[in-house]
């Protein structure tokens, strides 16, 4: 049976003055799954993800979603197609209310003319507060976002990119800078927002990856090295040779 591929890239390659950062990767990510691309400092990874996201366009090739190709849209165009991204760094508005953070984006997902009725207003903030609720962000509303611990601050990111109710959600290293215990915390959510849609994440660290992901995405030098099911990817001699060589 041919998998139900949500997204797809073809021979996609990204110079940077010369240098190849990635080169001729091509690879699909199945519909419903929790895939994480991995690899050691200097793999390609967030070259690969800021192609993904609409970051900056690919030299050659390109990026398919859902058969339609990306690579001409600009970074903003990606949630109207329903792609929405968590960054390596929050990207957060630290001086307004974690409520209205979540708020600001449920409102650039309606428009501005539904904005301005009182049952849309009461709407937008029902829903905000679901958003929060689902990050473990419920009893925080009123806070400022700057108030957060790291942890919280990428939760309530995550709550602000789901605002554009995504059918693909992708995450760069969502628990970059976490506590352990923080990083427990992400992964559950991470497993609880992968039961509802499609993610794919950008992830370092490969342990904590291998026990909640569908399939793996091995980066190496640029190139795709592997990819499949955990289980293969622990049993792949390129692998073990190139990447756990080194952890």
């Amino acid at each position: 049976m041919t998998a139900d591929l949500i997204l797809r890239t073809e021979n996609l390659t990204r110079r940077f003055a010369g240098f190849t950062a990635l080169n001729d990767v091509s690879v699909g990510f199945e519909r419903g799954k929790l895939t994480a691309i991995i690899g050691p400092n200097g793999a390609g990874k967030s070259t690969f993800f800021n192609l993904l996201s609409g970051t900056f366009p690919p030299s050659e090739g390109r990026v398919v979603f859902e058969q339609r190709d990306l690579s001409g849209l600009k970074q903003h165009e990606f949630a109207h197609v329903g792609v929405s991204k968590s960054f390596q760094i929050t990207n957060i508005f630290p001086a307004f209310s974690v409520l209205e953070n979540v708020r600001i984006a449920l409102q650039a997902r309606v428009g501005r003319l539904n904005f301005w009725s009182r049952r849309a207003a009461l709407a937008l903030d029902d829903r905000a507060r679901e958003l929060l609720a689902l990050v473990g962000l419920g009893a925080h509303t009123r806070r400022t976002a700057r108030e957060l611990a790291h942890g919280q601050q990428r939760a309530l990111e995550i709550a602000i990119a789901l605002a554009a109710d995504p059918k693909l959600l992708l995450m760069d290293e969502p628990t970059a800078g976490m506590s352990p215990e923080e990083t427990r915390s992400m992964m559950d959510l991470i497993v609880q927002l992968a039961a509802e849609r499609t993610v794919v994440l950008v992830e370092h660290k490969m342990k904590m990856v291998m026990g909640i992901s569908d399939r793996i995405v091995v980066l190496h030098h640029g190139e795709l090295l592997a990819t499949g099911k955990p289980d293969d990817i622990r049993a792949n001699d390129e692998v073990k040779r190139v990447y756990l060589g080194q952890h």
